[in-house]
């Protein structure tokens, strides 16, 4: 079990342990790895990368600051999303239930017809996980979040904003909790929701190696950059690896470079 003290405990931003922690749980081995820190350098880019090699019980992390710094989780919260809505009955089945284009014209053509549960994950369609949320409503979402132990577990900003411009935020460490609870099928709700979203998350495959994984990116705002988020595990030969990564994206390329950072960084630990 990963807590935020356990895991890094020496962070400058570690904090008081989550109530599920135990006080006879061994910490993980850590280390901060120069070589993660100098790939966002190469890159031109700023940012922190964090990596749980489940086999190995070892926290390998590019920085001592920035990995445990919370922010908005944009996109990457689709990720508890979906299974609040699976969990709540807000949806069936991913693969069935349809939620129809409202008719807007977005930026995203993407966005721009009807949806599933496992293609609005795939496209990233933000209109589908607002009106998600708002089905679930305010009472249902903040049990979940707080069941969760998500982040600041602070849903205020909006029912359908919260996780974009609200007052949620989590850091790279809560990322990889979440996720490796989720991994294991380990959070406090049905086994069913947590086989159904891990099967939905986007795939990439790199050799002998699978990567799933959700993207998230915050818009700029004022004098600060775009956020951009790539967040989950790896697998390779029965080996699992949890991750997250996040990066400022004060270019383009940068928001394309998510991905490609993520596996630069996966691959320097050997996750893949």
């Amino acid at each position: 079990m990963i807590t935020r003290r356990s895991a890094l405990g020496f962070l400058a931003a570690a904090s008081a342990l989550p109530s599920r922690a135990l006080a006879d749980v061994a910490p993980p081995r850590n280390e901060i790895r120069d070589s993660l820190a100098k790939r966002f350098v190469d890159a031109g880019a700023v940012g922190t990368f964090v990596g749980y090699k489940v086999d190995d019980y070892m926290i390998i992390a590019s920085d001592t600051v920035r990995s445990g710094e919370g922010k908005l989780p944009a996109s990457t919260f689709k990720v508890p999303n979906s299974l609040i809505a699976m969990e709540t009955g807000v949806v069936q089945d991913p693969d069935k239930d349809v939620f129809p284009w409202d008719g807007v014209k977005r930026p995203m053509e993407a966005w721009n017809k009807d949806h599933t549960l496992r293609s609005a994950i795939a496209a990233s369609a933000v209109p589908v996980y607002q009106e998600i949320a708002r089905r679930i409503g305010q009472e249902r979402m903040q049990k979940y979040v707080d069941l969760f132990e998500y982040g600041n577990r602070d849903i205020g900003g909006g029912i359908d904003q919260f996780w974009l411009t609200g007052n949620l935020r989590i850091d790279p460490i809560e990322q990889i909790d979440f996720l490796d609870r989720l991994r294991r099928k380990a959070l406090p709700i049905s086994q069913r929701s947590q086989d159904l979203v891990c099967d939905i998350l986007p795939v990439t495959k790199v050799g002998d190696a699978v990567i799933r994984a959700k993207s998230g990116l915050v818009s700029a705002k004022g004098d600060e950059p775009s956020l951009g988020w790539m967040v989950g595990w790896a697998e390779k030969g029965g080996a699992s690896t949890v991750f997250a990564l996040n990066v400022d994206c004060r270019e383009p390329r940068h928001v394309a470079d998510r991905m490609t950072l993520t596996q630069a960084c996966l691959s320097d630990i050997g996750a893949i």
